[in-house]
Parts: structure tokens; sequence; C-alpha cells
């Protein structure tokens, strides 16, 4: 039984976000900045903080009051190897006291969407997936509602991420997934999701910027430094040398056939693979490489949807750049890490352009290209008419939010029934 906290006794409510934030990645941040304007316009009485992996740079973005989503980060590592695996070890034992004690007093606790059930990317079962997992159990201990909404997932192979993913997600008063296939995948993975519901990411309800006058032929080329996944880790290094090695060829032909390329990232360590590209341009092609080339660094997935604003065509990696561009309208090309994206292009009628990131090929990419170029005034109509869609859905959300979080009155049940599949 949930136990009073300040909202049952009439004071605002207390809301903690939650996740992996402060740390650069845009795409999870477009996630919080949707939830972030949902709770300021629909309940702007309440007390916002975050609990964090970069309390000190959230806190500077955003003027909220946050705190360290763990013991080891909020005390830094050691002084020698030993040192820090003895802190990191002490660490996740004392986060065991110390998550309840951070939470205490909180009515909410919101993981906005992000890709918290996944493992497309290196991930170690207890890092982030145990500080989640401890955080959903501290919740429960102090009498906090936990929001899972609109989050991403897929089957975990290994058994330790699955019973915390499923083990967090049992915990929670809401949940919600951006897509059926996360849905079905925390299913497939033990965990009843009969009442869970399917909305579109939270970055779709982001507002647009205004169109962007640009130079024609520009494209824009959304990078990562992509290493594969925990089951890659001995070859990651190979992995990133040749998915760099297809971006730089790719851009060399684009430039070639007198495009002009807009860089765009989604982590600060994609910078890497923007330098690889400089770097190659300026050694193969110096008469044109400043001319054909800009990288302009976004702070915020809006900020990089002002970029995309300024471009014709889109080819990106990352799942929240493909997205963005998506969200704007601009026929997009998915190289894929991972099935959201595939399902994402699926969803938007695009699923013929998009590649898996392992098997790139670069010939195929430059086709692929130009038949997206030659097909662009046949899809845009689509894309805009998709996103309306699902701005209409995510305002159907919030509703059932407002009354599964906050108790707002005066949502009526059917509202719950008319959710986008």
């Amino acid at each position: 039984m949930r136990s009073p906290g300040r909202q049952d006794a009439g004071g605002p409510p207390r809301v903690a976000f939650f996740g992996l934030l402060g740390s650069g990645n845009l795409g999870n941040h477009g996630s919080l900045d949707a939830m972030l304007a949902f709770v300021r316009d629909r309940h702007p009485e309440a007390q916002l903080s975050c609990v964090c992996s970069g309390p000190e740079e959230f806190e500077r973005q955003y003027g909220i009051p946050s705190i360290a989503m763990t013991w080891y980060q909020a005390h830094g590592p050691g002084r020698t190897r030993p040192a820090d695996v003895a802190r990191k070890a002490f660490g996740k034992v004392a986060d065991l006291v110390r998550m309840p004690r951070v939470l205490r007093g909180f009515d909410v606790v919101i993981v906005p969407g992000m890709g918290v059930f996944e493992t497309t990317l290196e991930l170690r079962p207890w890092g982030f997936p145990y500080a989640l997992f401890l955080m959903a159990l501290s919740a429960s201990l102090t009498g906090a509602r936990v929001a899972f909404v609109n989050v991403g997932a897929n089957v975990a192979r290994e058994w330790s991420l699955r019973l915390l993913f499923t083990g967090a997600a049992r915990l929670a008063s809401y949940r919600s997934y951006r897509d059926t296939y996360s849905r079905d995948a925390m299913r497939q993975m033990g965990l009843r999701t009969s009442g869970d519901e399917v909305y579109p990411d939270l970055a779709f309800a982001l507002p647009e910027p205004p169109p962007v006058e640009h130079p024609p032929r520009t494209v824009g080329l959304g990078v990562m430094a992509y290493r594969g996944t925990n089951a890659d880790r001995d070859q990651a290094d190979e992995i990133y040398a040749a998915y760099t090695a297809k971006i730089v060829e790719f851009a060399r032909r684009l430039v070639d056939e007198g495009y002009r390329i807009r860089l765009v990232t989604g982590d600060p360590s994609d910078l890497a693979v923007v330098e690889a590209v400089y770097d190659d341009l300026r050694a193969t092609r110096p008469e044109v490489a400043e001319k054909r080339l800009v990288h302009e660094p976004a702070a915020t997935l809006g900020e990089l949807m002002t970029h995309l604003a300024g471009v014709d065509l889109v080819v990106a990696s990352r799942y929240h750049n493909v997205l963005a561009a998506l969200k704007l309208s601009k026929p997009t090309i998915s190289i894929s890490y991972g099935t959201k994206s595939d399902v994402l292009m699926e969803q938007m009628q695009l699923a013929e352009f998009r590649q898996p990131i392992r098997t790139l090929d670069v010939a195929r990419l430059i086709d692929q290209f130009r038949g997206l170029e030659a097909r662009a005034p046949r899809v845009v109509p689509v894309l805009r008419a998709r996103n309306a869609e699902y701005v209409e859905a995510l305002e159907r959300q919030y509703d059932v939010l407002s009354a599964a979080l906050f108790g707002a009155a005066g949502v009526a049940a059917e509202q719950e029934d008319q959710r986008w599949k």
C-alpha cells in the first residue's frame, strides 16, 4: 500500500525525473523536454527535481535541483584502478541505503521516454539497470508513484538484465511504451503487459522549429560512435573503424556529386566521427571541404531540429536523429542499430529506406539516397499526416497521465480506451 506523501496531505506534488540525463545525450533530453513541458503546463504547482547521471550539468542547463543517481557518481572515481574498483563495489552496497533516502518525500518519479529497457548498445547490468531497479524498489518503499512513460525495450539475452528490467517495471504505477515492439519485448521477458499502453515517442510532442532558408542540395548526415553491443566488446574497435570508414566514404561521394553536408550528432562521443569526416575531406578534397561541410553543436534536441530544418534530406544513425528528421517531415534514410529504428521507419512508410548498421553498404546507400530524393514530393505529405496523428495521440495520453500520477479529476474514462496503437 502506498504510504501518505506530501500530495496526499494537500501540499504541491513533488516530482522527480530519473534517468541518464545531464550527460549530453540529446535523445534522452528530448524526451525529458517533452515531459517537462507536460508537467509545467498541466501541473504548474508541482515542485520539480531530478535524479540523474550528470546533476551539475543538468542543474546548470535547466535550473532544476538535481542529485546524482548513485553514490559512485556523487563521490567520483578512485585515484588508482584498484581504488576505483573498490569504490564502485562499495557504491553498489551504499546505494541500498542511499536511494531510499534520495527518493523519500517524492510523490512521483517519472522516467521520461528513453530506451531504458534496451540492450542495443554497450550496457553492464550493474550500471544503469541496477540503479533503475533500485529506484523503483526504493520508490515503492517510500510511497512514490513510478511512471515509465513511452520507454523503449528489447528482449535482453542476459538473465541479470531481464530480472532487473522486469523487476523495475513490475514496481511501477504506470507503464507505456513508444511502440508495440517494446511492449511485446517486455512481455516476452516475463512481464504482464495487458494493462500497458503504447503511444508515440515523447519527442514527437516537441514544438517544430520554423523553416530555415538554406542552400539547395543540402543533406543532413547524422553520425554516431557505434561500437556494437555487449556481445561485441572484443570487436568494438573494429566495428567502430568499419562504420566510420563507410560514413567517410559516403560523405565523400555526396561532396563529389555537389551536395552540401550538415553533420549532426546526438552524443558527445559522436564528435570523433565528425572529425573523421572533416579530416578525410581536408586531405582528399581540400578545395571544397570547408565550403561543403558544416557542423554546429546542439545542446538540445530542439536545437538539433533547428539545424535539420535547414536540410532537404537526412541520412542518420542515432534513433533520435532519425526521429527528429521525421518529426520535421524530412525524407529520411535510417542506418539502423536497433529494431526501434526499423519500427519507426515502417510507421512512417519508409521501410525501404533503411540499412542495418553492421552490414552498411555504401553503394546501396547511394542508390537509396537517389531514390528517396526522387520520391521526396510524395513522401513529405505522408510524413506530415503521420506527425499530426502522433501529436493528437500524445495529447490524449497527457489526460491519462494526469489522472494516473496526479489524481486529476474530470478525465473521462473513455479517453483511456482511445489510445494510439
